[in-house]
């Protein structure tokens, strides 16, 4: 059915019937399965996208109309794919005229998850869809993953996390242990440091910490006791770290910190890098703001 409103609490996976999304509606379609989820196909249509047509005797309401049907017919195709794959889900369609960044970004204020492919690298690839996925990973109100091409030969090693030891990183760790235990995998937690002093990551600083990082998530494996987890310190730049790790696993989890602070923009970065370069699905989840960057009411 085709839907102006979604249900709170759906998957919303957008497509555009390239190659790339339907990567992302087959990982959306396994979601849904096993979170027990709906699942919203939505697509947005852009009515600037005809402005290129020469005006002299153009109609534009049929330009609207027949990009519009191709989308519905576009949907259909989707939801026959949901119909072979996983025909117990609930599905809804969401057509809007309205860019797909603004769409998916409207959605992502009910959805508990946002799904988007990436064409992957490449300056004309990227501003093709690219500029979708950031845009959306970088302001969605919910968890948004975005399926990057992966080589199936490869043998991957579960959820890798990024953590940085602080409170606010917390709700990015959980959604890496809860996405771990649905799909039955082990999970790294990696926190990375940068120290120009010689040694070993056994020396001190490492192991302060470490216990710091385990502190920063205690009570998480109790929550998940199926869940096998792993704590890993390394030396180096995050971004690195992370997109050479994400050779080797299923899905990385990084938080993402809205705002305009240098700590977020040094985040943000971490997380830019670490979509555009990763050989696997990336998680982007927003994290609350620190605490001193919290901006109190007028009242208080």
């Amino acid at each position: 059915m085709e839907t102006t409103a979604i249900p709170a609490g759906t998957i919303v996976v957008g497509t555009d019937g390239s190659p790339s999304a339907e990567r992302a509606l087959e990982w959306a379609i396994d979601q849904a399965q096993l979170e027990s989820r709906q699942l919203t196909l939505a697509h947005g249509v852009d009515p600037s996208g005809s402005v290129w047509v020469d005006p002299a005797g153009v109609d534009h309401r049929a330009v609207l109309e027949a990009l519009h049907s191709d989308a519905v017919v576009m949907l259909e195709h989707a939801r026959e794919q949901v119909a072979r794959r996983a025909p117990e889900l609930v599905v809804h369609e969401v057509v809007r005229m309205s860019d797909a960044r603004l769409t998916l970004l409207e959605l992502s204020e009910e959805a508990a998850l946002v799904v988007v492919g990436s064409r992957g690298r490449g300056p004309i690839k990227s501003l093709l869809l690219g500029s979708v996925s950031l845009a959306v990973s970088r302001e969605a109100r919910c968890p948004v993953v975005v399926v990057r091409p992966s080589q199936p030969a490869v043998t991957r090693n579960g959820v890798l996390v990024g953590a940085d030891g602080t409170a606010r990183s917390l709700t990015t760790v959980e959604f890496a242990y809860r996405q771990a235990s649905l799909h039955r995998l082990p999970l790294t937690i990696m926190h990375c440091f940068w120290d120009a002093r010689p040694g070993t990551e056994e020396e001190p600083v490492a192991s302060d910490v470490r216990l710091e990082l385990a502190e920063s998530i205690a009570g998480l494996a109790e929550k998940f006791p199926d869940v096998s987890a792993r704590t890993e310190i390394v030396r180096g730049m995050a971004d690195e770290r992370l997109v050479r790790a994400s050779q080797g696993m299923d899905l990385v989890v990084v938080g993402a910190h809205h705002g305009g602070t240098l700590t977020t923009l040094l985040y943000g970065s971490i997380a830019n890098a670490v979509l555009e370069h990763a050989t696997c699905p990336v998680a982007i989840v927003p994290e609350p703001p620190a605490l001193d960057q919290v901006v109190p009411d007028a009242g208080d």
